[in-house]
């Protein structure tokens, strides 16, 4: 059978009054995002927002000799594009596929029209605008202090909070890309949570064995992300938004 989709398989959509979900509807396109498509490059204009429903899109920092760190992931909970309504149009940043997806798109004449009434629309892309920051923040700090399999773990559960399952398809060259370290490191650190019963890694599929013991060795960063998404979208919006 295949698979049914819902724009309210995204959080942020779901959590939308009636009223105004009901307005963005007819403005909302499905699209499939194969994995490893490059949704925008640096400098790049955007065209659309995305909501994904499912998978990962990865948000990169390419320097000019064409090494790279992730500084954001999003997924089900989030959207891809917060330049279009922040006042930018483009970005710094290039995004990513990091795991295939779909997604809803909206065009930006509909996400103009949304943020002009300034309503509930507005409230949540802006609560989740801020927990993005935090996110982004946090990983800069867990870059600079904390040691590479702590990192290494922030990175695992940060990317199964936004799947299905406990499986993903990455290589450990692509780990390395998206943490900016060198692919020797991560064999190394991938190798002890393989030892310590915490993973299981082949043929460039991870999965994970034991959640509770990630979460007792990764540092406080994961912590504090999901605790400020926790704290700004899952109570949903205020009354009189």
């Amino acid at each position: 059978m295949a698979p049914v989709h819902s724009p309210k398989q995204n959080l942020l959509l779901a959590a939308l009054p009636e009223d105004c979900y009901q307005r963005v509807l007819p403005g909302l396109e499905l699209v499939a995002l194969p994995l490893g498509r490059v949704m925008y490059e640096s400098g790049g204009r955007l065209e659309y927002l995305y909501f994904p429903t499912s998978g990962i899109l990865s948000m990169l920092y390419v320097t000019h000799n064409g090494a790279s760190s992730e500084i954001a992931i999003t997924g089900n909970e989030g959207l891809l594009g917060i330049s279009l309504f922040m006042g930018g149009e483009s970005t710094t940043n290039r995004a990513v596929v990091q795991c295939a997806c779909h997604a809803y798109r909206m065009s930006t004449s509909v996400l103009k029209r949304e943020f002009a009434l300034g309503g509930a629309f507005q409230h949540m892309a802006l609560r989740y605008t801020q927990a993005l920051i935090t996110q982004m923040a946090q990983t800069s700090v867990c870059n600079r202090h904390h040691s590479l399999d702590q990192q290494l773990c922030r990175w695992l559960l940060l990317s199964i909070d936004r799947l299905a399952g406990a499986d993903l398809l990455m290589t450990q060259e692509l780990i390395a890309n998206m943490l900016g370290v060198r692919r020797e490191g991560v064999t190394e650190a991938a190798g002890q949570l393989q030892q310590a019963g915490l993973i299981s890694y082949s043929r460039g599929r991870i999965r994970v064995l034991d959640r509770p013991g990630l979460e007792k060795r990764v540092c406080e960063c994961y912590a504090v992300v999901k605790n400020e998404y926790d704290r700004l979208l899952s109570k949903g919006l205020p009354k009189g938004a």
